[in-house]
């Protein structure tokens, strides 16, 4: 898996922080999301999806 983040669209939510911390980071000064782990181990590919599906601006995606 590898993710991608399209920090244009990210509104600041944070939800993807809240369901894969040790995948997404938010800046400091914009809240806009930080991918921390472009390529997270198989442990970690069920939180990201869930990362996705709680987006609200649609910000993350996924090649497989």
């Amino acid at each position: 898996m590898r993710v991608l983040i399209d920090q244009e669209k990210c509104c600041g939510a944070g939800q993807c922080v809240v369901a894969a911390p040790a995948v997404f980071d938010q800046g400091e000064d914009d809240g806009i999301v930080l991918l921390l782990n472009a390529e997270p181990p198989a442990e970690l590919h069920d939180a990201v999806r869930q990362a996705i599906r709680v987006c609200p601006a649609l910000a993350i995606t996924i090649e497989e």
